[in-house]
């Protein structure tokens, strides 16, 4: 191999928008590592800027077509604080019942027609249903059970329409949710065999001393409430977020990236995050496939984020089934009505992809003055850079095609915003002119 080598994808498909990866090596030694995200900006938080309360909720769940329910709710509950409201038990959970659809659809369609495909040796989903047929099968019915979940309690499984500050505007009918209880326990189960099926590949050996933050409850596996903890000891409301958090801008980048404070060091969100620091939460159909999976938790290898995904899959399942058996009539009151006023509110859930941050400002007008949207992926891009300058090194030996490839598949770990995207390119590496002596 030459002395000097350069890696480039100019185009990363699968990533929410535009971004580039260029890895340059001496030897076998990374001098230099940049994700590059070149999408131009596009300025949701100026959007929101002027407009009415209830605008919030149908606006930010724009921002993703795959898990839109995230970014709503984090809204609503930021705007609940200003406003001074606390909705009602029944609505926290319907909320928590949406955020299962969302999660089950996501990491269903990662698992199986994203990520799967690398540890199989497929170029694609597609590809790999030639051969897995019944796999790809039940995963895309599993997705279908996510995205029913969603149309029932949101109005539709892209961009729900249902949702708003307070609660829903409807609340959904018994029957309706009744009626998918036979679907949801088929899931389960199908959700169990995904579980015992992707503990079986083989993951590359990378581990990494991860400093993983999620929101974390003291009772429930983390979705809509908690502290946002630390495998450091940090443990603080959604309040203190930007005390220990800091977006800062990377010349390579149009995206923010996040670190922690006072080191100013990337960190790591998502569910092998959600896993390490809130493994007691788990259901206990959960748990079981956890211990089954005979992965050691919690675990430092996010190649194993696979499995992660697919223990939230079974919780999930698992959850949303409790939620409508115990569903016996509609609330009297699906919303909390409000009347606009100045304050401000921020607060943190987690999106399939990890924590998401969001804060707002009302004005005296009863508009959104100020808002800022702190999503998962840009929380992660820092810690994909330094897992590539770990990993790098580890497939420098293997010819192009095959290090290109293994370098995708790390990426791919981090689930990175998928809604406009399905493969990446093909990519140049320039491997240098070989060095002669006189």
């Amino acid at each position: 191999m030459p002395a000097n080598r350069t890696f480039e994808v100019k185009a990363l498909s699968r990533v929410e928008g535009e971004g580039a990866l260029y890895v340059k090596l001496n030897g076998n030694e990374v001098e230099h590592v940049e994700l590059n995200i070149y999408e131009p900006p596009r300025f949701f938080e100026s959007f929101l800027r002027g407009r009415s309360i209830h605008e919030v909720p149908d606006i930010t769940a724009r921002i993703c077509g795959i898990c839109p329910v995230a970014y709503q709710m984090s809204a609503c509950h930021a705007l609940e604080k200003a406003l001074g409201i606390k909705t009602s038990p029944e609505i926290r959970t319907l909320r928590r019942l949406l955020y299962c659809g969302e999660w089950i659809e996501s990491h269903v369609l990662h698992m199986f027609l994203l990520h799967a495909p690398d540890f199989l040796g497929y170029e694609s989903g597609i590809s790999m249903a030639g051969d897995h047929r019944e796999v790809v099968e039940k995963a895309l019915r599993m997705k279908k059970i996510g995205n029913e979940l969603l149309e029932v309690l949101g109005g539709r499984a892209i961009h729900p329409i249902n949702v708003t500050v307070g609660g829903f505007y409807r609340a959904p009918s018994v029957s309706a949710l009744k009626l998918m209880l036979p679907d949801l326990e088929w899931g389960l189960g199908a959700a169990h065999e995904m579980v015992d099926l992707v503990s079986t590949f083989e993951f590359p050996d990378l581990e990494v001393d991860y400093e993983c933050v999620a929101v974390k409850h003291p009772t429930e596996y983390p979705m809509n409430e908690g502290n946002v903890a630390s495998t450091s000891g940090l443990n603080i409301p959604p309040e203190h977020y930007e005390k220990h958090f800091e977006e800062r801008h990377m010349p390579q980048s149009t995206a923010l990236h996040s670190v922690k404070l006072p080191e100013g060091k990337p960190y790591l969100v998502g569910p092998l995050s959600r896993i390490n620091l809130c493994f007691d939460q788990l259901t206990a159909e959960a748990k079981r496939a956890a211990e089954r999976s005979r992965i050691e938790w919690p675990s430092r290898n996010n190649f194993k984020s696979i499995v992660a995904r697919g223990i939230e899959t079974v919780d999930a399942f698992e959850e949303a089934i409790g939620i409508i058996k115990s569903y016996h009539a509609e609330p009297a009151q699906s919303r909390v009505a409000y009347t606009p006023k100045p304050g401000s509110g921020c607060h943190a859930t987690e999106a399939p992809r990890g924590l998401i941050w969001h804060r707002y400002r009302i004005g005296d007008d009863g508009l959104i003055a100020e808002a800022k949207i702190v999503p998962p992926t840009s929380q992660n891009q820092g810690q994909i850079e330094s897992d590539l300058r770990a990993y790098v090194p580890k497939v420098a030996s293997f010819d192009d095609a095959v290090a290109t490839h293994k370098c995708e598949h790390m990426i791919r770990n981090y689930d990175p915003c998928i809604s406009c995207s399905t493969h990446f390119l093909k990519v140049k590496i320039d491997r240098g002119e070989p060095v002669t002596t006189g």
